[in-house]
């Protein structure tokens, strides 16, 4: 099962129909796709369903019935264990981006977040998850991919936000901020507090 947020709201991808449904669940063919993430984007659903007999591979169907950018980006902690983070479009977010060609994941991720920050000096000291929502391209629906890295970095100098991609604020934060941050952040950054492997702060 896989879980796709479109305007924060849920398209859980699924092998095993619900029950007691509401006009919310969808075959996986291109034309009931189009119409449970048109329902969700305009708020008529509050969640809704993609079924596929093929659990193993529903994500794989998925992605070649819709448009996917591939993204990286990092969950970083400093030796103080504060997390940094960026603000933009009025939401708390962390740093992230599109691959460059012939970019690793690996490497995306890293430049993604000394180019929105400004941080260098950056370790990546494993893989978190990968998380999924679906924004609006040109009047076309858009699947993004991120892989989530976490990284850690000695870095004390001055953060800076990159102005041309909307960032206003950059910030460190410990475990009381961080929780303010998330009230107004986005279900898939939530997601990654969530990850166990992830020290407590």
């Amino acid at each position: 099962m896989y879980k796709v947020f479109v305007n924060e709201l849920p398209l859980i991808l699924t092998d095993q129909r619900p029950k007691n449904t509401q006009g919310n669940v969808f075959d996986l063919d291109q034309e009931s796709l189009q119409k449970a993430i048109r329902l969700l984007y305009a708020g008529e659903l509050s969640e809704a369903y993609l079924y596929h007999s093929d659990g193993q591979h529903i994500m794989e169907i998925f992605k070649h019935k819709i448009p996917v950018v591939v993204a990286a980006g990092g969950f970083v902690t400093n030796k103080k264990n504060k997390v940094l983070f960026i603000f933009r479009n009025g939401k708390w977010d962390l740093p992230k981006g599109k691959l460059d060609k012939g970019e690793s994941i690996e490497q995306a991720a890293i430049r993604e977040v000394e180019e929105e920050t400004g941080v260098t000096g950056l370790k990546i000291t494993g893989f978190m998850r990968t998380t999924y929502h679906i924004f609006k391209r040109n009047g076309e629906y858009v699947l993004k991919q991120v892989h989530w890295f976490a990284m850690t970095t000695d870095f004390e100098g001055k953060l800076q936000g990159q102005a041309e991609e909307g960032i206003m604020k950059v910030k460190w934060k410990g475990s009381k901020k961080t929780k303010e941050a998330l009230e107004n952040s986005y279900f898939n950054i939530k997601l990654l507090f969530d990850n166990p492997s992830i020290p407590q702060q």
